[in-house]
Order: structure tokens, then C-alpha cells, then sequence
């Protein structure tokens, strides 16, 4: 009998090393694109952001000199402020506009309007679009003479016109819009599919009470898709903190107007690779603007996890 088990716990063992190593084989190739593609260069921006440099050439070890003068010194803490500020103008605007919009979309289409097919596929092919193209297109369409402020002379509201992308109280609002037009089909298309993921009965129970479809959607769908919110604010959170294609394409990497179109994002570049004002690279604060880009996308996200997780367990 005791070779019995013995035999048994060999061919158990004997199992469990096979099941761990198909695991380990199938993992091992995520493992390391995360650990090339992601940690090394999140490791070595920290290590670079440590070290002062002479264009190309790292030279001594400073600590947080670099962190320092990003925050305090002119002019990189200011512009690294005003960069933020614009980040955090893409944020809001992007949540309150673009997401509320979605879901509002959402909505309309799980009620099966007229042409609900039709209108998700209008919706979802600007998200298709190459950044670089709508960029482009987009920064033709709102120069002065562009087909914007043509269409508006047109339909006879000349007093409309404006130099969109010229005009410090304009530039980001308008790159705002143009983000918003392109990006709105992706949350509605998230939203719809989890309001048709809400149970059935639960909405044939409410409409045979007599519910009103506003107090349908706050107190039945809208706890039950909280899920689908999280990730859409999560994602909201690290597109606003990653602008750059966008603003490239449309105004360059200088933030012109006068920095009004700047942000974390271009800011980095210029710096990295050409400095915020003499024109050299400053590798070592370049440094440390990506890496403060890492931390806030990271903390944001978790602090948006955090309550939206809380608001699903109250709701």
C-alpha cells in the first residue's frame, strides 16, 4: 500500500510539474515584453532623471536635482505647470463632454431607435482614424481660411469665425473638440454594451412597476454598469496624461499659441530632446518629467479605481 501512494504522489507531483511548466511557457513571453518594453525603460528613466548630463553624456550623480528644477527653477516649473494645467483641462473636458456624451449615446442606441445599427457604425469609424491624419486634417480644416470658418461664411454667420488653432483661449478647446469627435464612438460602444449586459428581467420588473425611465437608468442600469465606467475613467485618465500625437499634428511641439496648447507630453519631448528654451537636450529633467508622468497616470488610476469601486458598493 505504501508503494501505492508513494507511486501516486509521483504521478501527482509528476502533474502538477507539467501544468507549471505549460503555465510558465505561455506567461514567460507577456513576462518579458513587460519587463523590456515597460520596467527597463521605467528603470531607466529613474536612473537617468539621478544623473546631471552634458547633452548626450551622463555625468555626476546629483539625486533630485533634476525633480528640483523641473518644480522650482525657471522656466521649467513654470512650464511644466502650465503643461499640467492643460492636462488637466483635457481631463475634465474629456469626462464631462465626451464620456457624458457616450453614455447618453449608449443609452439612446440599447433603446433600439431608428437607425441604431447604422448609427454605431457612424459613431465607431473616427476611432478607426489615424491620429496623424485627423491631425492633419483637422488643423487644415480650423486655419482661417480653412473649411470651418468657410462653412460659417457660407451659411451666412461670419461673426462666427475665428483663428481656432491662433488664439490662446481657443487652441485647446478646439483640440479638445477635435479629440472628443474622434474618441466619443469608443465609450459609447462600451456603454451599449454593458447596458445590454443589465439583466432583463430587472428592466421588465421596473417597467411593471411603473418606472419612469430616468429613475430606470439612475437606479437599476447606471450601478449596474459602474464596471464599464471605471474603465472608460481610468482610460480617460491615462489618455489625458499621454497627449501628444494630437497636439503634434495640430499645432507642434513649441505649444503655440504661446504654450496655451502645451502639455506633460510635449513638454517632455522638447525638453528630452531639444531644450525648453536654448535649444539642447536636457536628458536628466526630460527624465523626470516622464517619470512623474508614470507616477500620476499610476496614482490617478488608482485613486479612480478607488472610488468608483466605493461608489459600487454603495449603489
Amino acid at each position: 500500500m505504501d508503494h501505492d501512494c508513494l507511486q501516486q504522489g509521483t504521478a501527482m507531483n509528476q502533474r502538477t510539474l507539467i501544468k507549471t511548466s505549460w503555465i510558465l511557457l505561455f506567461i514567460t513571453p507577456a513576462l518579458l515584453v513587460v519587463g523590456v518594453f515597460i520596467l527597463l525603460p521605467l528603470f531607466m528613466t529613474l536612473f537617468n532623471s539621478l544623473f546631471s548630463w552634458n547633452q548626450l553624456i551622463r555625468n555626476e550623480f546629483i539625486g533630485l536635482e533634476n525633480f528640483r528644477r523641473l518644480l522650482t527653477m525657471y522656466p521649467y516649473s513654470e512650464r511644466f505647470l502650465n503643461a499640467l494645467q492643460n492636462n488637466g483641462t483635457w481631463f475634465i473636458s474629456t469626462m464631462l463632454i465626451q464620456n457624458s456624451l457616450g453614455l447618453l449615446l449608449g443609452y439612446l442606441l440599447s433603446r433600439n431607435i431608428p437607425g441604431a445599427q447604422a448609427f454605431k457604425r457612424i459613431f465607431f469609424i473616427p476611432v478607426l482614424f489615424s491620429i496623424v491624419a485627423v491631425g492633419f486634417l483637422w488643423g487644415i480644416y480650423l486655419k482661417p481660411t480653412g473649411l470651418l470658418n468657410n462653412f460659417l461664411d457660407l451659411i451666412g454667420l461670419d461673426n462666427l469665425k475665428r483663428a481656432w488653432l491662433g488664439a490662446e483661449q481657443l487652441a485647446t478647446p478646439s483640440l479638445i473638440m477635435v479629440n472628443i469627435w474622434r474618441w466619443v464612438g469608443f465609450p459609447t460602444l462600451v456603454f451599449l454594451a454593458a447596458i445590454d449586459g443589465v439583466p432583463q428581467e430587472c428592466l421588465e420588473a421596473a417597467y411593471l412597476e411603473g418606472v419612469s425611465e430616468w429613475k430606470l437608468f439612475w437606479k437599476i442600469i447606471f450601478p449596474l454598469i459602474i464596471p464599464a465606467i471605471t474603465i472608460i475613467t481610468v482610460l480617460t485618465v491615462i489618455g489625458s496624461l499621454n497627449v501628444f500625437e494630437q497636439v503634434y499634428t495640430m499645432t507642434g511641439l513649441d505649444g503655440a499659441p504661446n504654450y496655451s496648447t502645451d502639455t506633460i507630453g510635449t513638454l517632455f519631448y522638447r525638453t528630452a530632446f531639444g531644450s525648453v528654451d536654448a535649444g539642447s537636450p536636457e536628458i536628466g529633467i526630460g527624465s523626470a518629467i516622464g517619470l512623474i508622468i508614470y507616477l500620476l497616470t499610476f496614482a490617478i488610476s488608482l485613486v479612480s479605481i478607488f472610488f468608483t469601486k466605493r461608489k459600487e458598493v454603495q449603489l
